[in-house]
């Protein structure tokens, strides 16, 4: 079988990337696609930035053993936070914090204090798992793979992409630095926050830098929901998917117009060239998440991620592997219509 070229566009959305990790792994075993490019935000930039580095030590296999120890970083840093499931949620299988005391605590603290007051020495327990985990030289050195990290820049509300060969601990934290629990990263005397705000994630670095024109979206951000939201911890969560997909969905609309002024011949085919568009999503088992999932970082719940996005990541190649370089398998004029 002909191993097809890809780039992949990775979504932040903290604990759930543990889903996303489960994608790259399978695709590290399988061996039908070879990954070209990375766009990456906020998770989806730690996850983008272990494949490289595991790249480096040991090809597919180094990559997929990267990635495993930096997710037990993850449970293990978690295992001793006080912000825990509580046992009503544990009795009952629920992934969610919702009814963690701890948890309701820190969420109402980030919205009456500013970090600058309650961590004033602005300690980061991600630069240590960051330090701990990724080698930057070895990610920088990574010529096989186009990497790029979306972070905001907090003065002029404007994305700032960051390449591998400039890659830095500090790039990594800017994008994945939520402003209501952590201070902004300083870059070059430039603050940042998260990438989701903007990028969520960029699609654009890919267009002029890689050859494959197939881009595979792992999505770990609901864009559709059913139901309205009622409580007030519903609102804000939904209203934070709607905000962390906004430029997402901005640039998927872009390529659905060049796309179709490419069909009806009105505009050079010299100068703009199909982007063929898929996703990988778990709607199902992920939609019914809280947001408060997002920084439950226990070991059983990220494995049972990583499980979720294996066997999407299997369905996806088994069902569109004949697709990629011929055609998108995501329908945007349907997805906006």
């Amino acid at each position: 079988m002909v191993k097809k070229s890809i780039n992949l566009a990775l979504q932040g959305g903290g604990s759930h990337g543990a889903f996303t990790w489960g994608v790259l792994d399978y695709f590290m075993e399988d061996g039908r696609v070879s990954v070209e490019g990375i766009t990456g935000t906020s998770a989806g930039a730690m996850n983008a930035a272990m494949l490289a580095h595991g790249y480096m030590e040991g090809g597919a296999d180094g990559a997929r053993e990267a990635l495993e120890t930096f997710w037990r970083q993850v449970a293990y840093l978690g295992s001793m936070s006080p912000v825990k499931r509580s046992p009503l949620n544990i009795l009952t299988g629920d992934w969610d914090l919702d009814n963690s005391p701890a948890y309701l605590m820190l969420d109402l603290f980030s919205r009456m204090a500013s970090p600058y007051h309650t961590n004033p020495l602005n300690v980061n327990p991600l630069l240590d798992l960051v330090d701990s985990t990724i080698d930057f030289d070895k990610v920088r050195a990574c010529s096989q793979l186009k990497l790029f990290v979306a972070a905001t820049n907090v003065h002029t509300g404007k994305i700032k992409v960051f390449n591998r060969e400039e890659l830095t601990a500090d790039m990594l934290l800017a994008s994945a630095c939520l402003p209501t629990y952590y201070q902004a990263v300083e870059i070059d005397g430039v603050p940042y926050w998260d990438g989701g705000y903007v990028g969520n994630p960029p699609l654009y670095p890919l267009f002029d830098t890689t050859k494959s024109r197939d881009v595979i979206i792992v999505q770990i951000n609901p864009i559709e929901r059913n139901e309205t939201p009622k409580s007030a911890q519903e609102i804000q969560n939904r209203i934070n998917e709607i905000s962390f997909n906004s430029s997402l969905l901005r640039e998927l609309r872009a390529i659905e117009f060049v796309t179709r002024q490419l069909r009806e011949d009105k505009l050079d085919t010299n100068r703009y060239s199909e982007i063929l568009v898929h996703r990988i999503e778990a709607t199902e088992q992920i939609n019914p998440l809280s947001a408060s999932s997002k920084i439950n970082s226990e070991w059983a719940f990220l494995t049972h991620l990583r499980d979720i996005g294996r066997a999407s990541a299997k369905a996806f190649l088994d069902q569109h592997y004949d697709s990629l370089g011929k055609a998108s398998t995501l329908d945007l004029r349907r997805e906006f219509s």
